[in-house]
């Protein structure tokens, strides 16, 4: 596995595991893991006025053009834990994220892996660059150029 970022970096979104996210063998079912990433993007975003009112206005309209995740230990009960977000990389209209879903204190990693967006004109459905606000935000839990804050 790639070196990860210690919980220096980035924001940690907490989120609770249910009875319903289990599979047949009390373990997170391997779908969940994608959508705990897709809330704790939407959840971050929101807090830091990312949407506007509706979530999908300006830097809030956007696709994912690809996601990775490689499956690290198995979520094996109910309670809380968490994602952990960072930004690896802005473009002009697109940008490439990390996160590792893990305990709620971050010590273990069960999934890794990247996220991939484009930013969308709304009403052309093209790609257009993103707000100074959209990057200004992204440094706040941008990796870091050196290896000391890596797990």
């Amino acid at each position: 596995m790639n070196q990860l970022p210690s919980t220096d970096v980035g924001v940690l979104v907490p989120f609770d595991v249910h009875y319903d996210d289990l599979d047949p063998m009390g373990m997170l079912h391997n779908s969940r893991y994608q959508v705990w990433v897709e809330r704790a993007w939407v959840s971050f975003g929101r807090e830091q006025g990312l949407g506007g009112a509706s979530g999908f206005e300006g830097d809030g309209f956007q696709v994912v053009k690809a996601f990775t995740i490689t499956y690290d230990v198995p979520v094996t009960g109910l309670g809380q834990y968490a994602v952990h977000l960072w930004m690896e990389h802005v473009g002009r209209t697109s940008a490439t994220t990390g996160y590792r879903v893990c305990s709620d204190n971050g010590r273990t990693t069960h999934a890794h892996g990247t996220r991939t967006f484009v930013r969308l004109d709304i009403t052309t459905l093209r790609p257009t660059p993103w707000s100074d606000r959209a990057r200004e935000m992204a440094r706040t839990i941008e990796l870091p150029k050196s290896s000391d804050q890596l797990l």
